[in-house]
């Protein structure tokens, strides 16, 4: 393992998932480029959708997602007034990752051909393990039962996930509502999350609750290690 240099940051949380070194690139220079030629591990860049792509596909870089970045200032924000929506902070982490199950396919590391479909799930539980133990993470309930979970940190939005028998029914609007109302009430001015571009039911979700869709990002992945049967 290397030292952080001014490329190259260390991503630990990653490292634990593919069991092997991996690193934020900062920039798509050069000289950036070339130190993942000679570093072993994996690297994810994230760069303008303007950017030239061709330098960063020949260091053997691959596009791996877009991420649209949704942004809602507090008087924007759309609100439902139906008191069977609620939120507590008493649940278990093993209703999170009931939750979960299917809930995150359209993630880059679900789409990554490299990974195995086990490994990127196992990737958002060791997350949401590491949210709940912070004590970020509020249930979200219907009807006196939780219903869903919202994961952040200070003002961004990071996962959500609601009950299999419950999703397609019209309940994550207000529900989500619900939760943005209580990050407001801690003082933000404004919420933000990350949406994959194709994930369009979530994008129009946060688009109907208020928020704008502000920048995009190109995200690519290198794999510089024996991945031939996946990790």
């Amino acid at each position: 393992m290397i030292a952080m240099t001014n490329y190259l940051r260390e991503a630990p949380w990653d490292r634990r998932n593919f069991g092997m070194d991996t690193y934020e690139v900062t920039s798509p220079e050069e000289e950036a480029l070339k130190e993942t030629d000679e570093t072993p591990g994996h690297f994810t860049l994230k760069v303008d959708p303007m950017v030239n792509k061709e330098p960063i596909l020949e260091h053997g870089f691959f596009y791996a997602d877009t991420l649209i970045t949704p942004v809602c200032k507090k008087d924007q924000l759309v609100t439902f007034s139906e008191n069977q929506f609620g939120i507590t902070r008493d649940g278990s982490f093993d209703t999170i990752v009931s939750f979960s199950e299917g809930a995150f396919k359209m993630g880059r590391y679900h789409r990554d051909f490299h990974v195995k479909t086990e490994t990127a799930e196992q990737r958002y539980i060791n997350w949401l393990r590491d949210l709940y133990e912070a004590g970020q993470v509020m249930f979200l309930t219907y009807e006196g039962e939780i219903a869903a979970y919202y994961a952040y940190q200070d003002n961004s939005i990071l996962l959500i996930g609601m009950d299999e028998k419950l999703r397609g029914k019209g309940l994550a609007k207000p529900l989500v509502s619900k939760a943005c109302e209580v990050l407001f009430s801690y003082g933000h001015e404004e919420l933000k999350t990350s949406v994959s571009a194709i994930n369009f039911p979530s994008m129009q979700m946060f688009y109907s609750l208020g928020f704008k869709m502000k920048r995009a990002v190109d995200v690519y992945h290198k794999w510089n290690a024996d991945v031939s049967d996946g990790v």
